[in-house]
């Protein structure tokens, strides 16, 4: 029997076992996918973005989705749709292929509700804890997983303890220069975007070597801070952690109410069923598949799930509000730099914009906004390449098409920006199993009711008129920008929110179940907001807290 057993090794799942693991607790985790090792990784734009290297293949596990068309609920399933929400099923999960672009979220968005009053149509609530009590934990994660940047003081930025970053900026392409000066004539602060890239060595990790192909693919540095890089193979080290891949958990088994005795897992390969036990469990299986999982271990005594008395399990399901937009920078109309430098590859843009973070304005209103990353246009160059062979709705071939892409590819670089603002949880975003569809496995898959709150369209739109005023200064043509209501499949949160009030929430200010005493929930799901910034370096943060809270338990012999 473990101490601890972990379903999941992703950036929760990580901080835990590296916690636990460096603390001298037996831990286990349990991972449905495989190990790939540093220098396994690729750029195979065909094997990790159009193809199932690291994520389950549709026709065997996949989700349904549930959408309003023409005013009733249609659910499809994901193999038809081609939409996944699988999000890397390795281990380290998706945190081996995010694009690294961390921020805190603001103190005012652990109390929104207090902030910004009710919204209607909106299930706002305070968060039960406060910025200040996670603050530490930010700053762990800054200097253990690794985090580069250059702080700046801006009304917006979030108070730090740390006055500076130890690992300084990546490095910046030549168009930061345009960028910068473009803001500052229309009255707007650009910021130095921190990256959960090294820019110097740490350990055993080599700093970035700019690849030019960052976000979707995994490190072969060790330069981005992946859980698997960070904390899994130095928990490994301390001999105290067992790393059991090829596990996925159907359920969790409890024989009394309130304990859950072990984890029921199938091995991927060979479909053979075991039993793990463990003193304590922690579910950090990405927020969607750890409310499919503790649903699916309905019982005798949790008939509607695990840790479901209160009815609240899986509803206030988050994602990503805002959208994007982009322009294109000509070589024959570019301004302040040259084009050889522009064409530098592998360089970041490294910018973003908080100015909008919260609008106080006597005519535009008072409401919650939200941040803007600048980057380049994703340099896989298939998909770059697809959008330009058409011409009047008819596909083009032979020369015409090459000397168009040689074109597009040799005399001009598209810039892009990205919006968060915040999802506010509804109603209408939820998951639930659906029993008509299985997985391989014989479980129900999840079932995702998706409806945005007209108010995350409003400020995405409102932030995207800005951001193309930036793009017009900055001499960029054929400028547009696209803001929808869709889910944003890498970025999802809620599901099991925390609170202190076992009514109303799933889980306890620690994260631990409030209906099971030997079951913590540590990914996203906790989130009851999700402020306007992407999840990782708040999920990481509290994975690190709530840690520290299983320490104190397993020490009290509480568990």
């Amino acid at each position: 029997m473990y101490d601890v057993v972990i379903i999941g090794s992703g950036a929760s799942g990580g901080a835990v076992a590296y916690t636990l693991s460096k603390a001298g607790y037996k831990v286990a985790v349990l991972e449905k996918g495989r190990l790939i090792q540093r220098d396994e990784f690729s750029k195979d734009e065909l094997a990790y973005c159009r193809r199932d290297l690291v994520t389950p293949n549709l026709f065997e596990e996949y989700h349904t989705i549930e959408e309003k068309i023409d005013g009733k609920w249609v659910a499809t399933p994901t193999y038809e749709s081609g939409w996944s929400f699988w999000n890397g099923n390795i281990v380290g999960g998706s945190s081996n292929f995010m694009s690294g672009m961390l921020h805190r979220m603001h103190p005012d968005d652990f109390r929104l509700k207090s902030k910004y009053g009710e919204i209607e149509g909106a299930n706002v609530v305070d968060w039960p804890i406060s910025y200040e009590e996670l603050e530490p934990y930010y700053d762990l994660t800054e200097e253990l997983v690794g985090v580069s940047g250059y702080y700046k003081k801006h009304k917006y930025e979030p108070p730090r303890s740390r006055t500076q970053f130890t690992q300084s900026p990546t490095k910046e392409n030549a168009i930061v220069k345009l960028l910068d000066k473009s803001c500052q004539k229309l009255g707007i602060e650009s910021l130095v975007t921190p990256r959960a890239i090294l820019s110097k060595d740490k350990g055993n990790r080599d700093a970035c070597y700019y690849s030019n192909f960052c976000g979707s693919y995994g490190c072969s540095s060790g330069a981005k801070s992946s859980s698997r890089e960070a904390l899994i193979k130095p928990a490994l080290a301390t001999g105290n952690l067992v790393l059991l891949t090829n596990s996925h958990v159907k359920s969790l088994h409890t024989s009394q109410k309130d304990v859950v005795d072990y984890a029921v897992v199938v091995d991927t390969i060979t479909g053979k069923e075991s039993h793990i036990k463990g003193k304590l469990f922690v579910v950090a299986a990405q927020a969607h598949e750890s409310v499919r999982l503790l649903l699916n271990s309905a019982n005798q005594y949790h008939p509607h799930g695990l840790a479901n008395s209160s009815g609240e399990l899986g509803k206030n399901l988050l994602f990503s509000g805002g959208g994007s937009g982009q322009g294109e920078l000509h070589k024959d109309s570019l301004k302040e730099i040259s084009f050889e430098d522009l064409m530098t590859t592998g360089l970041f843009v490294n910018r973003s914009i908080l100015d909008w973070y919260f609008v106080d304005h006597w005519w535009d209103g008072k409401f919650k906004g939200g941040l803007v990353e600048f980057m380049f246009e994703h340099q896989n160059i298939i998909s770059r390449a697809n959008k330009h062979n058409t011409r009047d709705g008819k596909l083009i071939w032979g020369k015409v098409l090459s000397d168009r892409l040689v074109k597009r590819f040799t005399e001009q670089k598209s810039i892009r920006f990205e919006i968060f603002n915040d999802w506010l949880p509804n109603d209408n975003c939820f998951i639930t199993l659906d029993k008509k569809y299985k997985d391989k496995y014989g479980m129900p898959v999840g079932k995702l009711r998706l409806e945005g709150h007209p108010q995350d369209v409003k400020v995405g739109k409102y932030i995207a008129k800005k951001c193309e005023k930036v793009l017009e200064e900055m001499g960029a043509k054929n400028i547009y920008s696209s803001v929808t209501s869709s889910a944003s499949q890498n970025l999802v949160a809620g599901g099991c929110r925390f609170g202190d009030d076992p009514k109303t929430s799933v889980l306890d200010k620690n994260c631990k179940t409030h209906d099971i005493n030997n079951l913590y929930v540590a990914d996203a799901s906790f989130m009851p907001t999700g402020g306007s910034v992407a999840y990782t370096w708040t999920i990481y943060a509290n994975a690190f807290r709530v840690a520290d809270t299983i320490i104190k338990a397993l020490k009290k012999n509480s568990i």
